[in-house]
């Protein structure tokens, strides 16, 4: 195969990952079909399997590509902060917006995986992308605070905070529309911004 065939093989196999994580976020993995995979990426289906064994394959990916877009807000967060209670108010403030609820395709992947990962196998890709999704976001949480890796205070304070943000999220998004769900994302600020 040649350099530039290669190339852009590549190309296509980062957009269908990327294109299928909006996909998943939005539709949940029984919604993500490998037409609509490929299509929102501008390829036809029947190059699926030059890219990917099995769409289990392809999902696991895109679950993994969604928590990168995951840590890579925690990191802008920290980078613009003056300090870690300011990282902590500002990820609050941002995490739990209306803006966050109203773009699930391209918003957490803690909260838009969580329950398609609980009922997935405990052996598929989803799954395994979002065990590991879960712990490098703990962690990037704990450094966020000023801790680190053996910082038992700061990472149980990292675990409860991602319970609230992501249980918020869930629970706002799930009555979106009526006036708890407003509720629900000022509630669970205050209560992250408290442990600031």
């Amino acid at each position: 195969m040649a350099k530039s065939s290669r190339a852009v093989s590549a190309e296509h196999r980062d957009q269908v990952v990327a294109s299928t994580s909006r996909l998943l976020r939005e539709r949940g993995e029984a919604g993500v079909r490998v037409q609509d995979a490929m299509a929102s990426a501008g390829l036809t289906h029947g190059g699926f399997y030059k890219h990917f064994g099995s769409k289990d394959d392809l999902v696991g990916e895109a679950a993994g590509a969604a928590f990168g877009d995951v840590l890579g807000v925690v990191a802008r967060v920290a980078d613009d902060a003056t300090d870690p209670a300011d990282a902590w108010r500002r990820l609050a403030a941002e995490y739990l917006s209306a803006e966050h609820r109203a773009d699930a395709g391209g918003g957490c992947a803690n909260a838009a995986l969580a329950v398609d990962s609980a009922r997935a196998d405990p052996d598929s890709s989803l799954r395994s992308a979002v065990t590991d999704g879960v712990h490098r976001t703990v962690s990037a949480l704990t450094r966020l605070r000023g801790g680190d890796e053996a910082g038992q205070r700061e990472r149980e304070e990292s675990v409860r905070a991602l319970a609230v943000l992501v249980g918020s999220m869930v629970l706002a998004r799930a009555t979106a529309g009526d006036p708890l769900s407003d509720e629900l994302l000022a509630v669970g600020r205050a209560v992250v911004e408290a442990d600031a």
